[in-house]
């Protein structure tokens, strides 16, 4: 069994392949810095399931203090990395560039640091369609040379990748770089579209759409994404890989909102907004490369996604009553 650095382990994914790696023996080494970005007793609950188990290691850790990180791999040593931890949302860079740079891009030359220093077998980096911006080639491929990123989050990630490339190049590090495609499913962060829509349209209330809801978006279930994490980590080529994680199917956000009506069984009250600088009119993932190399398959379309988070807002719902 493997010895895994989980970085961001208490949110939505990384509780989720955190839960998926103990299931599956292998020992975690989770760091989260439980920040006030949305309520952290979100992370908390998210993160029962396997708190007390004796192969998790908790550590509650800023990714911008190198010398707290190095104290984890000179205790720990893990032998491969998952890097999940970042400061997330299009909308938010906006207003904070410089938390987005230190969080997404010092943060993760603090981990590259850590593991050429230790000799870390393997790096997973956590990336975005977001580095795509407004590419004009579509479906995005992993080969795009004109990536045009049109918020901070976004060249975060794309330095955060760069970073990643260089230090392959230069020290031999196997590492993979997994570009998500809106991503959803249970524990989905508040701020969320689905989770946002869902808790204002059960509650009755308004739902922001901002532009024409024509802007459409590549939606990939939680489990696709942990399945293509786990593949990645089996891949057992030395090189540096880009891989796009997504549905390769695209839904409006009109189209959604429909979606979450339906499983909801409630009509929505739509407060129509002007569009959103940092917004891309489309995200569209070619995912035939993680198809042939890692065996990756999208297999949970909208229709049957929505419901799934739907049965779980209800459950969570009810029992924090």
């Amino acid at each position: 069994m493997s010895k895994y650095l989980v970085t961001g382990f208490a949110g939505f994914i990384g509780s989720h392949l955190t839960e998926k790696l103990l299931s599956e023996d292998h020992e975690v080494i989770g760091l989260d810095d439980f920040n006030d970005y949305y309520d952290p007793k979100i992370k908390e609950r998210n993160i029962l399931r396997f708190k007390t188990n004796k192969k998790f290691s908790f550590n509650k850790v800023d990714i911008r203090n190198k010398g707290s990180i190095n104290e984890i791999f000179t205790k720990h040593k893990p032998e491969i990395i998952i890097h999940l931890a970042a400061r997330a949302g299009v909308r938010p860079s906006l207003q904070l560039p410089l938390l987005y740079e230190e969080v997404n891009v010092l943060g993760t030359l603090n981990l590259l640091e850590g593991a050429k220093n230790h000799k870390s077998k393997k790096i997973i980096f956590g990336s975005s369609s977001s580095v795509y911006g407004e590419c004009k080639n579509i479906p995005f491929k992993e080969s795009e040379l004109d990536l045009k990123p049109i918020s901070p989050y976004g060249v975060s990630k794309l330095a955060g990748e760069k970073y990643c490339q260089a230090y392959h190049h230069l020290y031999k590090i196997p590492i993979i770089c997994l570009r998500f495609f809106t991503v959803y499913g249970p524990r989905q962060r508040p701020d969320l579209a689905i989770h946002k829509f869902t808790k204002l349209i059960d509650e009755s209330k308004p739902i922001p759409v901002f532009g024409d809801g024509q802007y459409k978006r590549d939606f990939t279930y939680i489990t696709e994404i942990i399945d293509g994490i786990t593949s990645s980590i089996n891949y057992n080529k030395t090189g540096f890989e880009i891989f796009n994680l997504g549905e390769s199917h695209t839904t409006s956000v009109i189209d959604l909102v429909k979606l979450i009506e339906s499983a909801i069984g409630k009509k929505a009250v739509i407060d129509w907004q002007e569009a959103q600088p940092g917004d891309v009119p489309l995200t569209y993932a070619d995912v035939s490369k993680a198809e042939r190399l890692l065996g990756y398959k999208p297999r949970t379309k909208p229709e049957e996604g929505i419901k799934k988070f739907v049965e779980w807002y209800k459950s969570a719902l009810s029992a924090s009553l």
